[in-house]
């Protein structure tokens, strides 16, 4: 019989662990990233620029760069600024903007790139996806996953805990997603990679089973590991389709309605993830999903992230505009604005029993 393989793209390290800040040099020389430590560095604003001073002496023949405004031209930029700079790696030092330039960046002038991650808001630290402003918005765009995940959980610690809870919604989305993803297979005939979806799911289900609180770092190594498997199964999938569903479409027509309104990521993508299962008839998964959200202080209706009932029928009727050819609930459903006020009333009177 025929032995038959595929290759599946995962980064070549994944270090979650309390004081790996302080071994990221010895890591990239390990694993022979570089060990002539040429390494371009760079940070956020935030988080990431607090953070240089206690890493320039142990990166010392690093360069350091600014970049983190999330837009499409910061990217472009910064690969301009170390184009000519013969470095080894790329380190992307911060939150998810900053992880998202770099990885841009990094593909623009062919370097491998090492998200290290600040906070724990969403599943760009892993994924082969960077989500800039441009002019006409907000775009996603493909690009090499990193080549090495660091977290340091005495870092994350210190993050926000509206950060690190948002990471936990963006997560949950996946089981939503997934579901999605199977139903357009059922549907529509669309190709499901079993694999892509065990390792998103998995993710997911481990989120929302977990007993612990954002102060456990026991909790914090899961979150961080299943941000990983969710990164991973997207390139497997080599889309977003995994981690991204009707949870997905209404956090994109929330940001597309009311950019200077909208929520934190994994806020918004947790609440569509409620709404999509209650959709679906899940009930059960509807309430273990709203009871986890809960739990971590995250959003269960639209209100207590600042849209009204209209707001929310709205964004949820443009949802499907936001991702062309892709086939969820929300699709299958084509509900009217009226039918989708009064599911979303009967979503809020569950949640609220």
């Amino acid at each position: 019989m025929p032995v038959l393989t595929r290759l599946i793209p995962s980064p070549l390290f994944v270090e979650v662990r309390p004081g790996a800040l302080e071994s990221l040099a010895g890591i990239l020389a390990d694993q022979r990233l570089s060990a002539s430590g040429r390494v371009a560095v760079a940070i956020s604003n935030g988080s990431g620029a607090r953070l240089r001073e206690r890493l320039e002496p142990l990166l010392p023949g690093a360069d350091w760069f600014d970049g983190a405004d999330g837009t499409l031209d910061g990217a472009v930029r910064l690969a301009e600024a170390f184009r000519g700079g013969h470095y080894d790696v790329l380190v992307g030092l911060g939150g998810g903007k900053i992880i998202d330039a770099a990885k841009y960046a990094a593909a623009r002038v062919g370097l491998p790139v090492v998200a290290v991650a600040t906070n724990l808001a969403h599943d760009g630290i892993c994924s082969p996806v960077s989500t800039l402003d441009n002019d006409a918005g907000r775009g996603s765009y493909g690009v090499p996953a990193p080549i090495g995940i660091v977290v340091d959980l005495d870092v994350i610690q210190q993050a926000p805990r509206r950060f690190v809870a948002a990471g936990i919604g963006d997560v949950i989305s996946n089981i939503s997603a997934c579901a999605d993803w199977e139903l357009s297979h059922r549907e529509t005939g669309e190709p499901v990679d079993g694999l892509a979806v065990a390792m998103a799911r998995s993710a997911g289900e481990n989120l929302l089973r977990h007993p612990g609180s954002l102060e456990d770092s026991d909790l914090l190594t899961a979150l961080a590991e299943a941000l990983v498997l969710s990164g991973i199964a997207m390139s497997i999938a080599g889309s977003t389709r995994p981690s991204s569903g009707a949870c997905h479409e209404i956090s994109h027509a929330l940001d597309v309605l009311h950019p200077k309104r909208s929520a934190q990521h994994g806020e918004q993508v947790g609440l569509g993830a409620a709404f999509a299962s209650h959709l679906r008839g899940e009930r059960e998964v509807t309430g273990l999903i709203v009871e986890r959200l809960r739990s971590h202080g995250l959003p269960v209706t639209a209100d207590q992230i600042g849209f009204s009932e209209a707001e929310f029928t709205e964004a949820v009727h443009y949802a499907p505009n936001t991702r062309p050819g892709r086939f969820t609930i929300l699709e299958h459903l084509d509900l009217s604005p009226s039918a989708i006020r009064d599911a979303y009333a009967d979503y809020v009177q569950a949640v609220n029993c």
